[in-house]
């Protein structure tokens, strides 16, 4: 099919203040759009505030449109996005974050992470998880197709969601590029967690398997990075100070770029015990700053990772954490395997990917 110059809108919430995993993707997104130079498609940003410092490089085929609201949640989603979405004269809608607008006078595509609200709504406030719930059905099936990131959630969301297989796109993200340092210092016994804090991500089984490997390497110690959304609400600090852990646990909410580059140089193994993902894109990160990542054995887990990472269950984890922390035989063998993983990995077949998706669903009548 002749690529049609097309005017493709973009619900661009996720990219302001500190953008986490749905912000993250959409950036990788963006900027592989800006590198494609035979493009010859148009980009609207819509935001509810101030324009992102991350756009202000991206060219002059993004445009940035302020659609001024107090919240980014569902009205303006609903109500102000496709207003401004008509006045803008957009040919196709993209939304990164899961849920889109159900009256859109264009078409849409949606790109659904996991579908855990539905899988397992005990994680989540009930008031939120049926907002979830509704929404993403409901815009998943208005939608023209639906992009996900790995085989395990395209699965799921044709269960849950009732979307057929032939509707929906895989679209994995990108690694991310990382310059070797030349200053590098030599890794400290720490081991590192980034993501937000979320209960299927197992923070007290991971503080008290962390106590258990304190006790056999004396100088490890634990960083969380991340914003704490568990439901029912869980104080990291508190419970490792119950474990006596002490100061060999830190907890940071939110760290800049220039903070995470450096926590990750310093790390010696990164650990992800989730019970429930649609990828995963911190460990993905560790990798690309040699950091090996012990995560839960789940499908998505061996999807994606596979010998690249250290999978465990709750009973290896400690000789897991021991092993990456003072064996560099076995450091160096994940290592290896996450070299040719993320190579596999570009920013560039996701948004050739996603850019179909859109072609698609502009062009169907």
């Amino acid at each position: 099919m002749a690529e049609r110059p097309l005017h493709i809108g973009v619900d661009a919430r996720e990219l302001l203040g500190h953008p986490t995993g749905v912000g993250r993707f959409l950036l990788g997104l963006l900027g592989a759009w800006s590198d494609a130079a035979t493009m010859s498609h148009t980009f609207t940003l819509f935001v509810p505030g101030a324009p992102p410092p991350s756009v202000a490089s991206l060219g002059d085929r993004f445009v940035v449109a302020v659609e001024p609201a107090p919240h980014a949640g569902t009205w303006w989603e609903q109500v102000r996005l496709p207003r401004a979405a008509v006045r803008a004269g957009i040919d196709v809608l993209f939304s990164p974050g899961y849920t889109a607008p159900l009256r859109l006078s264009c078409p849409s595509v949606v790109a659904i992470h996991d579908v855990s609200f539905f899988a397992h709504p005990e994680w989540f406030a009930w008031r939120e998880g049926l907002r979830r719930r509704w929404l993403t059905r409901a815009g998943a099936r208005r939608a023209s197709l639906v992009v996900t990131l790995t085989e395990f959630s395209a699965r799921e969301i044709e269960r849950w969601l009732g979307v057929p297989r032939e509707r929906i796109r895989l679209a994995p993200p990108g690694a991310p590029t990382v310059a070797p340092r030349a200053d590098a210092s030599p890794r400290e016994p720490v081991v590192l967690f980034v993501g937000s804090l979320f209960n299927r991500r197992r923070i007290p089984d991971l503080l008290r398997g962390f106590a258990q490997v304190a006790a056999r390497v004396p100088d490890a110690r634990l960083v969380l990075v991340g914003d704490n959304r568990t439901h029912p609400p869980i104080d990291p600090l508190a419970l490792a100070a119950d474990l006596g852990l002490g100061g060999r646990v830190e907890w940071r909410a939110y760290v800049s770029d220039e903070a995470l580059e450096d926590l990750y140089w310093a790390a010696r193994v990164f650990v992800f015990l989730s019970e429930y993902e649609g990828f995963a894109m911190t460990p993905l990160e560790a990798l690309a700053h040699n950091v090996p990542p012990v995560l839960l054995d789940t499908p998505v887990a061996r999807e994606v990772y596979g010998d690249a990472a250290w999978l465990v269950s709750m009973d290896t984890l400690v000789a897991g954490l021991v092993d990456l922390l003072t064996d560099e035989n076995a450091r160096s063998r994940v290592l290896a395997e996450g070299r040719r993983r993320l190579a596999t990995y570009t920013w560039a077949r996701a948004a050739a990917t996603v850019r179909a998706a859109l072609e698609h669903a502009a062009d169907v009548p």
